[in-house]
């Protein structure tokens, strides 16, 4: 079980993309991910999420055209809410949590 100081910088990295979606949780994670394996693990899924969710609304906004992507957009979003809360409990709570249909790159 990692420690406690580790669980919360690990579940910052979620909520402080609430604010700034791409730098804070970087900084966070290029700041830390040495010191830990956990905050590290917990970076490196954040920005594979990130690069996913992107991938998926480029298309989705080129599907606006045909209407349908203007549903997925919706989707998308919700989804990229509910899966962001999800994974700050997880790391709160010491686990490590793996976001279904993204990309694993980093």
């Amino acid at each position: 079980m990692p420690e406690k100081e580790e669980r919360i910088i690990a579940m910052l990295i979620y909520l402080v993309s609430f604010v700034t979606t791409f730098i804070g949780p970087l900084v966070i994670w290029l700041v830390k991910k040495n010191d830990s394996e956990f905050i590290d693990y917990h970076g490196r899924e954040y920005l594979n999420f990130l690069i996913t969710m992107t991938v998926y609304s480029i298309i989705s906004a080129i599907l606006v055209v045909v209407l349908i992507g203007l549903l997925l957009l919706w989707i998308i979003g919700i989804a990229a809410l509910i899966l962001t809360i999800v994974a700050a409990i997880k790391a709160y709570e010491g686990e490590h949590y793996r976001f279904p249909f993204i990309f694993r790159i980093l």
